[in-house]
């Protein structure tokens, strides 16, 4: 990876590290744990996901609002709706939000209601996009692709820090196998790699890489023991009535048992998960 310049580690304690908000930032001794739904469905769904998350240490919510959906007839997001929906549970719990950007037209509106912009996995060799979001500010989650080589991976991370932003987040989510009994691969071996490699954090992302609620548990402990600096996790108040990735989801009780299980784990490879989340009570209007 002799090209790659700007991602790579300068020396072996060389680490990035990335703001989400005022309170919360990812790469240094506290892990990041974003929670939340595959897709924002409405006001009272995420207003019941903070509530709930707000009992466990989870730094952010996530939500979709355009989703990248492999049936054009399947739910494609509430797009602006749900942006507004994001803000006012952002504004109302005071917490950062993580949604999916897809094109470079949805940037500029994105930009305003939410605090970390995810690149998916389809999407993370999409250099025009990756070029655009280089020129803004805002954090970005970028996710491997389904098939992508490490080297691909942080190439398409140098598309974004070498146009500007350097702060950008790497995720593992799984790749792509013959193996049908998971949705994807969860290589932790990756997760290893790139933190030796790269100065940039990096999140693991176990309910893509497992498709089955039961598997993600050990799974996100396994990617906290491997080094990883956080986890992105689906989570929802009735999962089996999500309107997509239900199969996946952790119910939201489910999820503040697995973060507190989370704790001895991380302590044990010299990381910790703050005694309280960025989730705090709403403030009324």
């Amino acid at each position: 990876m002799k090209d790659a310049n700007l991602t790579l580690k300068a020396h072996t304690e060389h680490q990035t590290l990335v703001n989400i908000s005022p309170s919360v930032t990812v790469g240094g001794d506290d892990l990041l744990i974003v929670g939340g739904p595959c897709t924002v469905e409405s006001l009272e769904q995420m207003q019941q996901v903070a509530t709930h998350l707000a009992s466990a240490p989870v730094q952010a919510l996530r939500g979709g609002v355009y989703k990248p959906r492999t049936s054009p007839y399947a739910f494609q997001g509430h797009g602006e709706a749900g942006l507004r929906i994001l803000d006012e549970v952002r504004q109302a719990w005071q917490v950062p939000v993580v949604s999916e950007v897809m094109a470079i037209h949805q940037i500029e509106s994105m930009l305003a209601h939410v605090d970390v912009l995810q690149v998916g996995s389809r999407n993370m060799q999409n250099f025009d996009l990756l070029r655009a979001l280089g020129q803004t500010d805002k954090p970005i989650l970028l996710k491997r692709g389904l098939a992508a080589t490490i080297e691909e991976f942080v190439m398409a991370a140098e598309y974004i820090v070498s146009h500007g932003n350097p702060n950008v987040m790497l995720c593992e989510r799984g790749i792509r196998s013959f193996d049908t009994y998971t949705r994807n691969v969860l290589d932790l071996g990756a997760v290893v790699a790139l933190k030796q490699l790269s100065h940039l954090p990096v999140i693991v992302d176990p309910s893509h890489a497992a498709g089955k609620r039961e598997l993600v548990p050990n799974l996100a402990k396994a990617a906290i023991a491997a080094g990883a600096d956080g986890l992105i996790i689906e989570c929802h108040p009735v999962p089996e009535a999500s309107v997509s990735d239900a199969r996946q989801a952790l119910s939201l009780e489910d999820m503040v048992t697995l973060v507190h299980s989370l704790r001895p784990i991380a302590a044990a490879v010299g990381r910790r998960i703050p005694e309280a989340g960025s989730i705090r009570q709403p403030v009324l209007v």
